[in-house]
């Protein structure tokens, strides 16, 4: 084989030229990298949340029985997430979380590519960043989500929306803290 200088690369090699400024994407604007890469990021994230957690309803449920021992509203708000999970077949089993855990996962992928985007939209715009950001892109964000919802009314959008402000005001202040 002489004369051959290919050179072993670890995944950190080839991740590498990713750093902070570069990003995973490049669509040619900086808004549009930021609101992809939160996007892509989040979504994994919620993905993988979303089948951790239906793993583990499964788990405690085959040692103990029903609920696995849980309190009744969090058996019952895991039944209600992915409910053709206990279908007749594997297959209906599969689709049930494949179809949940990838609404779960657009969900968290919408809010943190919102919130990103609004922040550095808010930030352009004003030519500062601050609290005050924050707050306003935490409260659309919080309103979007719960649009998502199935059942969504009036009053959990605007608890949602003063839910995310608060959230993300607090922790635009506490960043200068810790």
């Amino acid at each position: 084989m002489g004369g051959n200088n290919l050179e072993t690369r670890s995944l950190i090699d080839e991740l590498r030229p990713f750093d902070k400024t570069a990003g995973l994407f490049d669509l040619g604007h900086p808004l549009l990298n930021r609101v992809a890469e939160s996007f892509v990021k989040a979504a994994g994230i919620g993905a993988v949340q979303a089948v951790s957690r239906e793993a583990y309803f499964t788990a405690t449920e085959s040692v103990s029985g029903d609920n696995g021992g849980m309190p009744p509203g969090i058996g019952g708000s895991r039944r209600n997430r992915f409910p053709d999970l206990k279908g007749e077949t594997n297959k209906k089993s599969v689709e049930a979380l494949v179809k949940g855990s990838g609404k779960e996962s657009l969900q968290w992928g919408l809010a943190a590519g919102m919130y990103s985007g609004l922040t550095y939209g808010l930030k352009e715009a004003r030519g500062v960043h601050d609290w005050k950001n924050s707050a306003m892109a935490g409260a659309v964000t919080g309103a979007a989500l719960a649009l998502t919802s199935d059942d969504s009314s009036h009053e959990q959008i605007v608890q949602c929306a003063i839910t995310g402000a608060a959230l993300s005001t607090a922790a635009n202040l506490l960043t200068g803290i810790f």
